[in-house]
């Protein structure tokens, strides 16, 4: 069984390296390309897009893929909806990987919003001094907020525009409690800007805004798209795959009977 991961993220490498022990299943992981140097998974890796859901679905069928799982990022919707189409034109079975979203604490001020220009036309009235960990690709959206200054952390350098005042912090996650308090307390923020990703590499940011009473942005997930199962972490999605596998092995008998 040939078993497609669409991935770049930690649940797509932990979930590939499970699979990969199995000898009766191919896994091959799909990254996007985005990140100069990614962390590869275990397995067969392809690097790059596909030229839509028609060129998904080509792939599917010219590498004989019997399942499709989505591990995308919860913000990455355009491949989300592009493996749905793909999926539904070429029969393949597909399962959703989608780590829970945050929740708030007692304590938390959160301020959620549909979208990173909602976020935008918020921050003034919320603070000056601004954590933006939206991503790279997000930074562009406070571009126009001239009144305010950002330190904006991403892996990768961010393109343009930016904010006329802004500090650029390239790092990479996990974060500790202790930097996040650190980091905060150090460059005077007053307001965190942040997606609904749900990770847990990435959630202490939001415990350190918590204990200094800050206001955090956050920007809403989209849905997954309609009528595609899903699963919430990677023992979930491997049980699914196991279920599936088993319904196959059955329905082969059974024709062959």
């Amino acid at each position: 069984m040939h078993v497609l991961i669409l991935g770049g993220t930690s649940e797509a490498r932990r979930l590939a390296e499970a699979l990969v022990a199995d000898r009766a299943l191919r896994v091959t992981s799909s990254l996007a390309g985005r990140v100069a140097q990614p962390r590869l998974p275990a397995g067969e890796v392809r690097i790059g897009g596909f030229g839509g859901p028609a060129g998904l679905a080509a792939w599917l069928r010219g590498h004989r893929v019997d399942v499709l799982i989505d591990a995308t990022h919860p913000f990455a919707e355009t491949m989300s909806r592009n493996a749905a189409l793909a999926a539904a034109e070429t029969g393949t079975p597909l399962l959703a990987l989608r780590r829970p979203s945050w929740l708030p604490h007692d304590g938390d001020r959160w301020h959620p919003v549909p979208s990173l220009a909602a976020a935008a036309e918020a921050l003034p009235a919320l603070g000056a001094r601004v954590f933006l960990t939206t991503g790279r690709q997000g930074i562009a959206a406070f571009a126009h907020l001239n009144a305010l200054w950002f330190l904006a952390r991403s892996v990768e350098p961010p393109v343009s525009p930016m904010p006329a005042a802004v500090e650029v912090l390239l790092e990479r996650g996990p974060f500790t409690l202790d930097g996040e308090r650190e980091l905060l307390r150090a460059h005077r923020i007053d307001v965190l800007v942040t997606k609904d990703s749900g990770s847990a590499a990435t959630a202490p940011k939001l415990t350190a805004a918590r204990e200094l009473g800050l206001p955090v942005v956050v920007v809403q997930r989209p849905a997954a798209p309609q009528g595609v199962q899903t699963a919430p972490d990677v023992a979930g999605a491997v049980d699914w795959l196991r279920q599936l596998a088993g319904l196959n092995e059955l329905t082969e008998r059974q024709a062959s009977g």
